[in-house]
């Protein structure tokens, strides 16, 4: 068992220093004052972090931390912690560690009985989550998906059966391909697609994976929120011949679509089985 009591000893801290997803005033008072009094902040891009930095008159030595360095600069980081300096872990925006690097880090720094404290702040899953419509709990957050189709489609195949409303971020060039494969492998449901929160052009866009496909027009960071898998039976104009083939056109291999279309019609896959391959 290890016990951590982050403000009751004199060890030095690694703070995880959430920051705006676009909106400056959205910085906490306690993250700037973290953000001044510590020894040396890691940021994934110091150019971007900079100017942040520099809004808020916060003069510090600043280093890069990021997915391409993170095993020679954990090393580093540890060693400045055990020598008594204070560090600050921040990403270019929202919450370090989600979709974003430094979980290598921390699992170290626990190792070494390091304090480790989060410094609450902006995040664009919640942000988008609560303004959904879609039940907010319980959520499931994924995170991005692969970029390429084929490895995408599976792993949408693999949230299939869950209930739980699902998150997703997305870059805005393959949102309409991503929508589509949605649609392809989940059928119709409640979609929201959220773009550009707390900037002067947010925007969010409600609607079904079915009605947003061809949604194109989109700039910015993006987060999708998913209704999950309904108890209620789908019911398709469809054989179950011409929904197989359907699915298996849009991507997914016959096993995988024997499967879906058992699950949407609530019937066994071995009378799915027999029927396509007739």
């Amino acid at each position: 068992m290890q016990r951590q009591k982050s403000f009751q000893n004199d060890n030095s801290t690694l703070y995880l220093v959430a920051t705006p997803i676009g909106n400056l005033d959205d910085m906490s008072f306690r993250a700037v004052k973290i953000l001044k009094k510590v020894d040396i902040i890691y940021a994934e891009d110091t150019r971007v972090s900079g100017k942040l930095l520099k809004h808020f008159e916060i003069n510090c030595l600043l280093r890069t931390y990021h997915d391409f360095n993170k095993e020679v600069k954990t090393n580093e980081i540890i060693k400045e912690l055990l020598n008594n300096q204070n560090i600050a872990i921040i990403s270019d925006a929202g919450y370090p560690l989600i979709s974003d690097p430094g979980y290598f880090l921390i699992r170290e720094a626990i190792k070494e009985d390091i304090n480790i404290v989060s410094i609450p702040g902006a995040n664009a899953l919640l942000a988008a989550l609560v303004v959904s419509g879609i039940p907010p709990h319980p959520f499931f957050f994924y995170g991005f998906l692969d970029h390429k189709e084929g490895k995408r489609k599976k792993e949408l195949t693999n949230l299939i059966d869950y209930k739980e409303t699902l998150i997703f971020y997305e870059s805005p060039h393959r949102i309409s391909k991503t929508v589509k494969n949605m649609y392809e492998v989940f059928g119709e449901r409640d979609l929201v697609i959220a773009r550009e929160l707390t900037k002067r052009y947010e925007e969010i866009i409600r609607g079904t994976t079915k009605s947003l496909m061809e949604i194109t027009d989109l700039k910015g960071e993006i987060v999708l929120i998913l209704h999950g898998k309904s108890d209620e039976v789908i019911i398709s104009d469809l054989t179950i011949l011409e929904e197989v083939n359907k699915l298996i056109e849009s991507g997914l291999s016959s096993k995988d679509a024997i499967k879906q279309v058992s699950r949407n019609r609530n019937i066994p896959k071995n009378d799915v089985y027999m029927e396509y391959h007739k």
